[in-house]
């Protein structure tokens, strides 16, 4: 992998980590387009940068993570995040079987975009606004949303989360909110998760080019996250959840024409 394909991956993983547009459709839509090796070094960066991003929701909310004394933020987090470490390991064979299908993740790709083409009018009088007022039940089912992410790669787990957390009267801010605080157990159980498989797997290198490459990206992934997340909020509250829907089709749709020439 040269620094060239480390910069690109960084970029997409800052960018589509946190948006309801999946990250999982985009790094396959790399793989597929950039044709970027599968290797045990590549595995482990691909780690490394999502912890990368991760940090970033952390830095952009420190108050609400470092505030010791809301016990309760913790537990919504721990309870929310359960449904995923259970359905993903109960359901590890049929994620790996569907993520190597490329027309299932365009088409979910496609279905998502339409649902956000309309989320904006379906949840128009939510009265959630504040983290404070989401009490432990609403965070299992949203957790439970998060699911839907896990039976169908492509559709986002942020899509998922946000537009359950909205069905359950969130704010469209708080629902967003929400949704990135909750990545933060969460991609650090797949995190570990995955890094437990790439040392399974085999031995990874690490010269001074691989050493470069971790370093660059993980500074990459960071900084775009950074502006994602912050961009995001401002945008939905503006303009909604319609052009990322827009979006999302367009981008499902190209795949599957280039899979559809390819063959």
């Amino acid at each position: 992998m040269t620094l060239v394909h480390a910069i690109i991956l960084a970029i997409i993983e800052g960018l589509t980590e946190f948006l309801p547009i999946s990250s999982t459709a985009h790094m396959k839509i790399v793989d597929f387009l950039v044709g970027i090796p599968e290797t045990p070094f590549r595995n482990l960066y691909e780690i490394v940068i999502q912890l990368a991003a991760i940090l970033s929701v952390v830095v952009l909310f420190w108050r609400k993570f470092l505030d010791f004394k809301n016990i309760k933020f913790y537990i919504k987090l721990v309870i929310a995040v359960i449904p995923a470490l259970v359905f993903g390991a109960l359901l590890k064979k049929h994620i790996d079987n569907v993520l190597s299908n490329l027309t299932f993740i365009a088409c979910i790709m496609i279905a998502g975009g339409i649902i956000l083409l309309f989320v904006d009018k379906w949840f128009t009088k939510n009265t959630i606004d504040s983290e404070e007022k989401i009490d432990y039940f609403t965070s299992l089912k949203i957790g439970l949303f998060q699911v839907l992410s896990i039976l169908f790669p492509g559709l986002s787990r942020s899509a998922s989360t946000i537009i359950g957390g909205m069905s359950l009267g969130l704010t469209k801010k708080e629902a967003a909110e929400f949704s990135f605080f909750l990545a933060v157990p969460t991609m650090l159980a797949a995190s570990a998760k995955s890094t437990l498989d790439v040392i399974q797997e085999g031995s990874v290198s690490f010269a001074t080019p691989e050493i470069i490459a971790l370093a660059v990206g993980c500074i990459v992934s960071f900084v775009v996250a950074l502006f994602a997340v912050k961009s995001f909020i401002e945008i939905i509250q503006k303009f909604g959840f319609r052009s990322f829907g827009i979006y999302r089709i367009i981008i499902g749709s190209v795949i599957l024409l280039l899979l559809l020439f390819n063959h």
